[in-house]
């Protein structure tokens, strides 16, 4: 039987490099990076279901992928047999969502990909119901502050102003945006396969059919997702970058726990060898 971990990685490859070309080849891409367009429909969002940002599949699942993927791997846990109910898959849990959050939330401050935006070139911007984009200090962008029409000091002079109590939360853009739901979507379908793949060996309770049921959902949810992502969002560049950040994290969940083996000196050279592995033991 393959392993399922090199599978994945080998399915999530493909799926990002010919998502890729087919959205350059057939420019269904939309430039978040671009202050002008990002915060427009996209322009095939009325022929092209998974264009949208409105859609489900956005909306409910890759917004949320790390509590999917929280509700996923706790149920798997719980119901394993305790053969495979380890220590270590919790320690590797653990560092999946400090990498999560370090990503996307808080890295002593800042995000990192808030803080990748802002070196390269980023502005915090605030997009207006008229259209017109206001530069304002990075720190909003930073704390994610929201800003009415009532911080005057904050709009030139000249700009017409919505009328109301009017409030928005303004943005990075302009910088290197890298493709966060690309680099979450991989790293956490990675993860989870890693978790599942431990199942395949071992007898099932019903509990535990149930849970490795929930898991091959999420995981299949997982790939639409990162396909439509390479067809529709981000330039080329900003999914190889978060493709290949990818690759950095889930050296971290390997080497943190086996910080001495073989595969870690490795890690440079074979790029298989970067797939999360757990061991069933603690």
């Amino acid at each position: 039987m393959p392993d399922a971990r090199k599978v994945a990685f080998a399915v999530l490859t493909s799926i990002v490099f010919f998502g890729t070309i087919y959205s350059v080849s057939n420019d269904t891409y939309l430039d978040t990076s671009n202050a002008f367009i990002t915060a427009l429909p996209h322009h095939l969002h009325t022929t092209h279901y998974f264009a949208s940002k409105k859609n489900p599949l956005n909306v409910y699942f890759t917004k949320k992928l790390w509590a999917w993927i929280s509700v996923t791997f706790l149920a798997h846990y719980a119901t394993s047999p305790p053969a495979i109910r380890s220590k270590v898959r919790l320690v590797q849990y653990g560092i999946a969502t400090a990498i999560w959050l370090a990503f996307t939330s808080w890295f002593f401050g800042p995000p990192v990909f808030d803080r990748l935006t802002a070196s390269t070139g980023g502005e915090c911007v605030l997009h207006l119901p008229s259209g017109a984009v206001v530069s304002v200090p990075t720190q909003y962008c930073y704390t994610k502050s929201t800003i009415s029409v009532s911080d005057t000091a904050l709009f030139p002079a000249s700009l017409v102003l919505p009328d109301g109590d009017w409030s928005g939360i303004p943005r990075l853009r302009k910088g290197h945006d890298v493709s966060g739901h690309i680099f979450l979507l991989i790293l956490s379908t990675l993860f989870l396969v890693n978790q599942l793949r431990l199942s395949f060996n071992v007898a099932w309770s019903q509990s535990h059919r149930w849970a490795v049921v929930l898991g091959g959902a999420v995981t299949c949810a997982a790939l639409l997702a990162t396909y439509t992502t390479s067809v529709y969002f981000h330039t080329p560049f900003e999914k190889f970058t978060g493709y290949s950040t990818r690759s950095y994290s889930a050296l971290a969940l390997i080497c943190a726990n086996r910080p001495r083996s073989p595969g870690c000196s490795r890690i440079r050279n074979n790029p298989i060898a970067r797939i999360p592995r757990a061991s069933i033991t603690s």
